[in-house]
């Protein structure tokens, strides 16, 4: 029997606003779609808690012993500036700037985005379809839904119809918004012209001149809309109907709207059973901004290279930090929130490096048996990965009382403690145990402070030149100092 069979999962809808007994459209099987990035700069930190959440997710219900497909998609075309139908295509603009061809900026960006992954130690997708690869999927989708009289053609461009969508089916049912509402909060914007109305939206667009990424298509030549690739993609893969869609809260609407209208024109079903949307990622209290300064990105955050934080930060202390948060939860990315977890963290992996030299007894004062479902029950309730953590921390107080010898455990129950704290450490957290590494890390801090000591001492006494060594020398073997308001802090580079 698979243990999907003994356990029951609910799952937060976000078309119902209400956690749901999941029950796949095939028994064992499960089709998960999640929307990937549009690779023309770095991975934003956002996006890989986004991103990480849905790990996660896979690998809990992988260890369940459902047959997961896992499609997670690049988009590489047709995402234009604001997510919207006017202005330039994101990855044609970095191409521009950086005077190289598109497909450059795509394969640079994308490269970046599974390093930054496989360094946080994700598991990789079933399936990572590209958008410039289901062009013929996207144009045959376009003829199905102007077929079914939910599209009309302007120009050589293709758009989605709202309004008459909105006479037999519910626009806006996702995201609890009226179509009433939409028109009176809408305001006319350059670039809409061709479409009847402001709300419509292009599943195709005819290629100005200048625009260098194009393909043919009975209409013109151009490209497919953004919210049209997900719905080509996520069907081909997994059907007409599936059972997860995954994706950041900021893609509920106007995206995870227009994807459910287009799979019900076309197709005349509701594509997805279980909408579920990961929340946003804050620093220091503030919504991350490249223009107002206020982000840091994840290159940034393991190096230590950055003005936020006091040091770098492990993979995986990253990786648990994240976890001590519901994925629906909006977490605030803090220097004193790392810290804390980083503390937790070792201790966690303090206690696992423990267990191998714990001794089994003839006798249990502990029940194994029910603290090992609680780790299921959390992670049951909608993936509750906050209280899972809560509960692997209950298990390190037990090891370190059965080193002291103030608890026991038999052999039968000290090997289910092991399995279970392996499965959901590693497996379902996907946490490495470096805990060696990050006490090598904080004697390596504990020694750099010294220097930064003797430096700020040096200077006091205008021993510049000592001053200068120290800087330099370190510099030298890949640590950074930075002088700042609040005193020296350093990366390793």
């Amino acid at each position: 029997m698979q243990l999907y069979q003994s356990q029951s999962l609910k799952i937060y809808n976000s078309l119902s606003g209400k956690k749901e007994t999941f029950k796949p459209i095939n028994e064992g099987h499960i089709g998960m779609y999640v929307c990937g990035p549009t690779v023309y700069s770095n991975v934003h930190l956002g996006n890989v808690r986004t991103f990480m959440s849905f790990d996660m997710i896979f690998r809990y219900l992988k260890h369940l012993g459902y047959k997961v497909r896992y499609v997670r998609n690049i988009t590489d075309a047709g995402h234009l500036e604001n997510d919207a139908d006017a202005g330039e295509d994101k990855i044609t603009k970095k191409a521009r700037l950086e005077q190289i061809e598109p497909m450059e900026v795509v394969q640079r960006y994308t490269v970046d985005f599974h390093n930054i992954l496989n360094t946080f130690n994700f598991l990789p997708p079933s399936i990572e379809p590209t958008a410039t690869g289901h062009i013929i999927e996207q144009i045959e989708l376009i003829k199905n839904i102007i077929d079914n009289g939910f599209a009309y053609v302007v120009n050589g461009s293709v758009y989605f119809d709202v309004h008459k969508f909105n006479e037999t089916n519910e626009y806006g049912k996702l995201s609890k918004r009226k179509l009433d509402d939409l028109i009176h909060n809408t305001r006319t914007l350059d670039g809409q012209c061709d479409k009847k109305n402001p709300q419509d939206f292009a599943l195709w667009k005819k290629a100005e001149p200048q625009h260098i990424m194009r393909w043919p298509s009975p209409w013109s030549d151009g490209f497919p809309g953004w919210h049209l690739e997900c719905t080509a993609m996520s069907t081909k893969y997994l059907g007409e109907q599936f059972d997860i869609h995954g994706g950041g809260m900021d893609l509920k609407f106007p995206h995870h709207e227009c994807e459910i209208a287009q799979n019900e024109a076309a197709i005349g079903k509701s594509p997805v059973n279980y909408w579920m949307h990961a929340n946003m990622l804050e620093l220091n209290g503030q919504r991350m901004s490249k223009s107002t300064g206020n982000t840091v990105n994840p290159h940034e955050l393991l190096s230590g290279d950055n003005t936020f934080f006091s040091k770098a930060y492990a993979p995986s202390v990253i990786r648990f930090f994240i976890a001590q948060s519901s994925y629906r939860s909006v977490l605030d990315l803090t220097d004193d929130g790392l810290l804390a977890s980083e503390k937790g963290f070792n201790r966690l992996m303090e206690a696992m490096n423990l267990l191998g030299s714990i001794q089994a007894s003839k006798a249990s004062s502990l029940d194994i048996e029910s603290w090992k479902q609680k780790c299921y029950d959390a992670m049951n309730d909608d993936f509750n990965s906050p209280i899972l953590i809560a509960h692997l921390f209950e298990a390190a107080k037990y090891i370190n009382q059965l080193k002291e010898g103030s608890e026991t455990l038999t052999s039968e129950d000290l090997n289910i403690l092991k399995d279970t704290l392996n499965t959901f450490v590693f497996d379902v957290l996907g946490l490495e145990n470096n805990a060696s590494n990050n006490s090598g890390t904080d004697k390596l801090s504990g020694a750099v402070d010294v220097l930064i000591k003797l430096r700020q001492e040096a200077r006091a006494n205008k021993d510049f030149a000592l001053s200068d060594k120290i800087r330099d020398e370190l510099a030298e073997v890949g640590i950074q100092l930075k002088d700042g308001k609040d005193g020296t802090t350093f990366s390793i580079q």
